[in-house]
């Protein structure tokens, strides 16, 4: 008989990328700011947001799955 692996916890994972991703934005927005303080908001977005999710996807979440997949 196989057993079926249980879905990660949401609430759990939501957590988790909360305190992985929010000193990552503070720490690029501390970092850009000077280098982009005469800029529009949208324009600093445009460098921010990329910068972000390609964290997120490639550094931040396979990093939560592989060290907290058992508390998940």
């Amino acid at each position: 008989m196989s057993r079926t692996a249980r879905a990660p916890s949401r609430p759990r994972f939501a957590v988790l990328v909360f305190f992985m991703v929010y000193p990552l934005v503070t720490g690029l927005i501390y970092a850009l700011t000077p280098l982009t303080g005469d800029w529009q908001i949208w324009q600093r977005n445009l460098v921010l947001v990329p910068i972000i999710v390609i964290s997120m996807i490639w550094v931040i979440i396979p990093r939560i799955h592989r060290h907290f997949a058992r508390w998940l």
